[in-house]
Formats: structure tokens, sequence, C-alpha cells
């Protein structure tokens, strides 16, 4: 399997975290007030106490896995864009590292604080709702809490595959539209708003990508029509 479908397949995997992720929260943690700024912190505590696992279960998938998925991805994408817009695919793929960085990174830092809290708590519930909230403003200012990393790259690879011609039409437009989403989570009044705008943009712009990178042209095929980019 060459590189390029492999990074199809991961596309489609990054796709399948969101969606877990938000049938997680739709179900499961909306009630605790995740994904909003009204999170209940002495009721997340309370879950964590009874359900461990589910948290640490989410975490992994909605950024371990994905971050893993996404490394996978950001070579694949290297690949097929270098061959038209190498400048702006090598740019591409230092920010998209930069973001499987800071959301591997939110997922561990998740993690330990689901272990900390579950040990803390049974005896000291004040001190473990304490030590959860700043662990989770640590794991939103990585990326959990804003999507600039995302937008940024997502919007890059966007503009190189529109220069270059390296992906389709719609993919493209979903891109830019996504990354616009991410992007306006920097504005607080806005940031819940902009938050789902980016995740569902994000789902249906990796089923996109990864189908291309599945089925289209692999960059074998492709010639360079320009350094400049």
């Amino acid at each position: 399997m060459t590189l390029e479908r492999t990074g199809g397949f991961a596309s489609l995997l990054c796709a399948a975290t969101y969606i877990f992720g938000f049938v997680f929260l739709i179900t499961t943690l909306a009630p605790l007030g995740f994904g909003t700024q009204a999170i209940d912190a002495e009721a997340v505590v309370s879950f964590i106490q009874d359900r461990p696992g589910f948290l640490i279960l989410w975490n992994s998938i909605i950024y371990i896995l994905n971050a893993l998925a996404l490394a996978v991805l950001l070579a694949a994408l290297y690949r097929r864009l270098g061959a038209k817009t190498p400048n702006l695919a090598l740019v591409s793929l230092v920010l998209g590292i930069i973001w499987a960085v800071l959301v591997i990174g939110a997922g561990m830092i998740a993690n330990v604080a689901v272990e900390r809290v579950a040990l803390i708590a049974p005896n000291d519930m004040e001190r473990a709702v304490v030590l959860w909230e700043t662990l989770h403003a640590v794991e939103l200012g990585l990326g959990g809490g804003n999507e600039i990393a995302g937008g940024v790259w997502i919007g890059c690879v966007s503009l190189a595959a529109l220069f270059g011609r390296s992906l389709g039409k719609i993919t493209i437009g979903l891109g830019l539209l996504t990354s616009a989403g991410g992007l306006t989570t920097l504005i607080p009044a806005l940031g819940d708003t902009a938050g789902v705008v980016f995740g569902l943009g994000a789902i249906v712009w990796f089923i996109a990508v990864g189908i291309s990178l599945l089925f289209g042209p692999s960059a074998d095929t492709a010639q360079p029509t320009s350094a400049k980019n």
C-alpha cells in the first residue's frame, strides 16, 4: 500500500475520532457542561469517581488516537502537495506537526487529570476539584479549548491544494471554511459556536481528504508546475 493510500485511511480515522467525540459528548458529557464555558467541575469529579474509564477512553480516542492518525496523514499530504507546491507543503507539514504534538499533549494531560482526580477525590473532594480545574485549563490551552493550530494547518493545506490543484474544489472549500471556524475560536464570545463549526467541518473535510488520497491521482503521476509556492 502506498503512503498516500495509507494517509487516506488515516484521514478517515481522524474523522471517525471526531464523530466518536461528538457522539460521546452529546450522549454522556453534555449534562456536565463539556464543550461549553459553563462546565461543572464538581459534577465532572463525581463522574470521574464513578466512571473514570469512560473519560480515559474518550480522551485517548479524541486526542491520542487522533494525533497518531494525523501524523500519518501529514506525511501523505506532504507527498501529495509537495509534487506541485513544495514550499507550502513543507510549511503545512511543520504546522501539522505542531498541531499533532499539541493534541497528543492535551490527551496525556487530560488522562493524568482523570487518574489523579480519581485517586484524590475519595479523601479530599475540594482538592480534587481544584486539581481537575487546573489540569483541564492546561488541556484547553494546548488545544482542547481552541482550534488555532488546527485551523492554521487546515488553512495552509487548503491554500497549497488550491495553488497546486492537488485536491478537489469541494475539499478545498471545506478546508477554508473549517479553517475560518478554527481561527474564530480565538474570540471568546464566539468560541463555543466556532468550535462546533470547526469540529463538524473537520469531520467532512477529513472524509473528503481521505477519499481524495484513496481514489485520486497519486503524487507519482503529478508533474510539478511551480516551485514558488
